[in-house]
C-alpha cells in the first residue's frame, strides 16, 4: 500500500513537472486556444494592452470572472521576455474595498492600457470604467499611476473626458446649428434625419456640459511623445480621438470625432510608414461582427475608411473575435500584432485569445490572414 501510494504521489509530481515545463516552453501562438501562463493556469487579462519597458513586454488586462460580468479583482498584469511565455505579475490595479469607490468591488473595469511617461517617469494606466450597479451607463474613463511596470497602480479618478468643450474641427457656426438640435425632434433612430442629426452633434451637444461618454479605448502615444486617448462616444455611435496632457493624467481639451454616427467601438490603432491605422469593431454586444478601418495621414483626419483588413473563410467575422490592442515587436521593421479576445459570455474568464500578424499589401494596406499556429520569428 505504501509503495503504491508512493508510486501515485511521484506521478503526480511528474505531471506537475511535465506540465510545467509545457507552460514554460511554448512556442509559438495558436490563436484561438487555450493559453496558460508559466504556473499552467489560465491567462486572464481580456481585453487587452502592451507595453514594453527595458527589454520586457508587460500584457495588462481584464481579470475576469469565471460567471459574471462585474469586476472582482481589477486589472492583471503578465510580464515575457518571448511574447509567448508569460509570468503572472499579480493585481496592477485592485478594486476597492471602499463603499461608493469608483472601483468598488462589483464595478466594470474594462480594456486597460498603460503607457510609460519619459517626463515624470511614471507608468500611467487609463481604462474604461463602469460604477457599480449603474450597468454600462456611467461611460467613464479611469487613471491610475504606478512606480514599477508590474504596479501596484494608484487610481486618481474617474471622467468624462472633455467637459465643456467642442471639437476642434468644429467651426463656430457648427457649434451654433449643434445647439439648436433637440433629441425630443427625433425619437426614431437609424432615419436619415436622426443620421444627420448625430453628424451635426444630437448627442455631442447633449454631453457638452458634462464630459463626452467614453466606453471602449485605447491609447496610442507618438512619436514625439504625446499621447492620445481613443474612445467610443455618443452611446457608441461616435469615435473621440483627444489629446492628453504631458503627464498624461488630463485632456488638454484638443479632440476630434471620427466617423460620427458611424458605431464604432474596440478601436486599435498603429502608425506605419508616416500613416495612421485604425481598426474598429462594429457594435453587437458580444457577438463577432465585421471589423473597419481608417487610414488618415494626420491622428486630427481627415480619415478615411476603407475596406475590412481581415481576409479568408470567417473573415466577416473578425475570426469569431474583437480586436483590443496593436503593438509592433521589438527589433522588428514590419513586425505588427493584432491583438484580439474571442468573447465567451458564458465564461469571461476563460474566453481565448486571438493574435495575428498584419502583413501588407503592394499598396501598404493592413491585411489580416487566419493562422492556426505561428511563431514571432516570422515577423519581419
Amino acid at each position: 500500500m505504501k509503495r503504491s501510494i508512493f508510486c501515485v504521489i511521484a506521478m503526480c509530481y511528474v505531471c506537475l513537472f511535465l506540465t510545467t515545463v509545457f507552460a514554460q516552453n511554448q512556442t509559438a501562438f495558436f490563436p484561438g486556444q487555450r493559453w496558460e501562463d508559466v504556473d499552467g493556469n489560465t491567462i486572464n487579462a481580456h481585453g487587452g494592452g502592451m507595453l514594453f519597458h527595458k527589454g520586457r513586454y508587460y500584457w495588462y488586462g481584464e481579470n475576469r470572472p469565471e460567471k459574471g460580468f462585474t469586476t472582482e479583482v481589477g486589472i492583471g498584469v503578465y510580464s515575457s521576455d518571448d511574447l509567448l511565455n508569460w509570468k503572472d505579475e499579480g493585481v496592477a490595479l485592485a478594486v476597492s474595498e471602499e463603499k461608493g469607490s469608483p472601483i468598488e468591488r462589483g464595478c466594470i473595469m474594462e480594456r486597460p492600457k498603460v503607457i510609460y511617461n519619459e517626463l515624470t517617469k511614471k507608468y500611467v494606466m487609463l481604462f474604461h470604467l463602469e460604477l457599480k450597479g449603474q450597468g454600462y451607463a456611467a461611460a467613464r474613463v479611469g487613471f491610475a499611476v504606478a512606480e514599477q511596470p508590474e504596479g501596484p497602480f494608484t487610481f486618481i479618478r474617474s471622467l468624462r473626458p472633455n467637459a465643456g468643450k467642442w471639437p476642434a474641427d468644429f467651426s463656430e457656426q457648427d457649434i451654433r446649428k449643434a445647439l439648436t438640435l433637440d433629441e425630443a425632434d427625433y425619437p426614431d433612430w437609424w432615419t436619415q434625419p436622426w443620421r444627420k442629426a448625430i453628424a451635426d452633434g444630437l448627442l455631442l451637444k447633449r454631453d457638452i456640459e458634462g464630459g463626452q461618454m467614453s466606453r471602449d479605448m485605447t491609447v496610442f502615444v507618438d512619436d514625439d511623445g504625446k499621447a492620445y486617448h481613443i474612445f467610443s462616444a455618443e452611446e457608441n455611435l461616435t469615435l473621440n480621438l483627444a489629446e492628453l496632457t504631458s503627464d498624461y493624467l488630463d485632456y488638454t481639451g484638443k479632440y476630434i470625432r471620427i466617423a460620427p454616427g458611424g458605431q464604432n467601438e474596440a478601436p486599435t490603432i498603429f502608425k506605419r510608414q508616416g500613416v495612421y491605422w485604425l481598426i474598429t469593431s462594429g457594435c453587437t454586444g458580444w457577438e463577432p461582427n465585421e471589423a473597419r478601418m481608417f487610414r488618415s495621414t494626420s491622428l486630427w483626419g481627415p480619415w478615411e475608411q476603407l475596406p475590412n483588413p481581415f481576409v479568408g473563410e470567417n473573415a466577416n467575422k473578425t475570426f469569431f473575435s474583437q480586436g483590443t490592442y496593436i503593438f509592433k515587436k521589438e527589433n522588428t521593421e514590419d513586425g505588427y500584432i493584432f491583438m484580439a479576445d474571442r468573447w465567451m459570455p458564458a465564461s469571461l474568464k476563460y474566453s481565448p485569445y486571438v493574435w495575428l500578424p498584419i502583413d501588407f499589401d503592394g499598396e501598404g494596406c493592413p491585411v489580416i490572414k487566419w493562422r492556426d499556429q505561428w511563431s514571432p520569428e516570422e515577423l519581419k
